[in-house]
C-alpha cells in the first residue's frame, strides 16, 4: 500500500501583540495637557474651552470628561505636568530649597528661580490663569493650594526651621509666618502688577525678612 502523504498544516498566523492601551491613553492625556497650555497662552483663560482643548489634542470631548470635570481641573494637571517635566530636564529628581549652611543666600537662589520661572512666558499664562480661577471656584482653589503652594510652601517652612536648629533665625518665630514675609510679597507683586519683580527685589525681600525694619 501507498504510503499517505501527511496532511498539510497550516502555519499558523503571527500573533499580532495588542495595542498598549497604557501608552496609548498616556499619549493622549499629554496631547491634551500641551493642547491645554498652548490655548490657555495663545488666547486666554476665558476663551479656552473644553471643545478647543478636544480639537487641539485630536482627542474626542468625552475622552477629556472621562477624566476630568472642568478645563480648570485639565489645566492644573497640565500645570503640574510642566513643572514635573522641568524638574526632569533639569536632571533633578525632586525640587527642594539647597541647604548650603547660608539661609539668606539660599532663600535669595530659591527666589531668584522663582522670579525667572514667574516670568518664563510657559509658565507664566498658566499659573496666573490658574490663580484667578482659584478665587472664585473655590474647590479648584483648595485643588491648586493643596497640589501646588502647599508642598513648595513646606519646603520653604523646612528651610526655615534647619536655619533655626544652626542658630541662624530665632527660635520663637513661626517658620509659617517668617516664609510670608518673602513669598507673599513677590506673589502679590507679580499677580496684581504692582511692582516689577526681578532677582534684586527678591533679594532685598529676604533681608528686610531676615533682619528686620528697625535699626540694629
Amino acid at each position: 500500500m501507498a504510503a499517505q502523504k501527511p496532511a498539510h498544516v497550516p502555519t499558523p498566523a503571527p500573533v499580532r501583540p495588542h495595542p498598549d492601551a497604557t501608552r496609548r491613553s498616556q499619549r493622549s492625556r499629554q496631547s491634551i495637557y500641551d493642547a491645554a497650555l498652548a490655548l490657555v497662552a495663545e488666547v486666554g483663560y476665558p476663551k479656552t474651552t473644553i471643545e478647543g482643548i478636544a480639537a487641539r489634542a485630536g482627542v474626542g470631548k468625552q475622552t477629556i470628561y472621562r477624566w476630568w470635570a472642568s478645563k480648570g481641573d485639565v489645566l492644573l494637571e497640565a500645570f503640574l505636568d510642566l513643572g514635573e517635566r522641568a524638574v526632569q530636564a533639569a536632571g533633578e529628581e525632586a525640587y527642594a530649597i539647597p541647604d548650603t549652611g547660608d539661609v539668606a543666600a539660599d532663600l535669595k537662589a530659591v527666589l531668584r528661580a522663582t522670579v525667572d520661572e514667574l516670568r518664563d512666558p510657559k509658565f507664566e499664562a498658566p499659573y496666573r490663569a490658574l490663580a484667578a480661577e482659584g478665587v472664585v471656584n473655590e474647590q479648584l482653589g483648595r485643588e491648586f493650594v493643596a497640589r501646588l503652594l502647599e508642598p513648595s510652601l513646606q519646603l520653604h517652612a523646612d528651610r526655615l526651621r534647619a536655619a533655626q536648629d544652626a542658630g541662624q533665625v530665632r527660635p520663637e518665630i513661626d517658620p509659617r509666618i517668617g516664609l510670608e514675609l518673602f513669598v507673599s510679597p513677590l506673589a502679590q507683586r507679580w499677580l496684581q502688577h504692582t511692582g516689577p519683580i526681578s532677582h534684586a527685589y527678591t533679594d532685598t525681600l529676604v533681608d528686610y525678612a531676615l533682619h528686620g525694619l528697625a535699626p540694629r
